[in-house]
């Protein structure tokens, strides 16, 4: 199977859970939500947790990696892939060491090279991964806080793309949030704004021949869909399209991407 299918079970400050299907072989990023929660929501496709044996975790923030997971990893000998950096808060948040596989760079997996990235965000940064069948490259990419020159460098031919766009610089200006809290976000060290990921993404396409483009990690109180509906139809109205904005609260549909570039979903 030569196609690539992804869907988001959800993505914000409250969780974050997406699924990839590489070579017939499902593989989820990141377990931020509760047990129940990611059942209900992988049913919306058909999918049960006895169809994903391996787990990215992009950094072990509540919302990306929810502690509750670690008995079940175990029982059910899932295997959980993780920066080198990430192991020692990975057990000290319980996870099991025999369901640890460590990486550093690229990462085997179902037949296809997974790349990976370090980027900055708070301490321990969180990783980008590059997924390559062959015929098919997508990437992934939240929490970044700024988009380095490493990162366009690497996230060049791509098929399709999931990334971080967090909030609105004049939401967030104008909210009631700490003071500490804003500078948290918005230092470098954080998180995306509207700006900085439409940046990222006209770059990105102009290296690329995009299929999907996800939107991932939306603020709730200091971002909305609309805003970034009209940014994109003011700035990059060509790939409407082919543009799907997550939500925290319910699972996104289920994006195809094809080899010779023909677009569905």
């Amino acid at each position: 199977m030569n196609n690539l299918e992804f869907f988001v079970l959800g993505s914000g400050s409250s969780g974050n859970c997406s699924l990839l299907r590489l070579n017939n072989n499902w593989v989820m990023i990141d377990t931020g939500f509760s047990m129940k929660q990611t059942k209900e929501r992988m049913r919306t496709h058909g999918l049960a947790l006895d169809d994903v044996q391996d787990v990215l975790v992009t950094h072990f923030d509540r919302d990306h990696f929810n502690p509750v997971w670690c008995k079940t990893f175990a029982q059910r000998n899932m295997r959980v892939h993780i920066h080198e950096k990430h192991i020692g808060r990975a057990e000290r948040a319980g996870l099991d060491e025999r369901c640890i596989v460590p990486f550093t760079t690229n990462i085997q997996l179902h037949g296809s090279n997974v790349e990976t990235i370090h980027f900055a965000h708070d301490a321990l940064g969180t990783i980008g991964f590059i997924f390559d069948t062959g015929a098919l490259r997508f990437g992934f990419a939240t929490d970044l806080g700024r988009v380095p020159q490493l990162l366009l460098d690497r996230f060049i031919h791509l098929d399709g793309i999931a990334f971080e766009s967090n909030y609105d610089p004049g939401m967030q200006e104008n909210s009631n949030r700490p003071e500490s809290l804003k500078n948290r976000i918005m230092d470098g060290s954080g998180h995306l704004s509207n700006e900085q990921s439409l940046a990222a993404i006209c770059h990105i396409a102009s290296e690329s021949d995009l299929q999907q483009i996800v939107l991932l990690h939306l603020s709730r109180q200091c971002n909305s869909p609309r805003i970034i509906h009209d940014l994109y139809m003011d700035n990059l109205p060509e790939v409407h399209e082919q543009l799907t904005i997550t939500s925290q609260d319910r699972c996104s549909r289920l994006l195809t991407m094809h080899t010779g570039n023909v677009l569905t979903s």
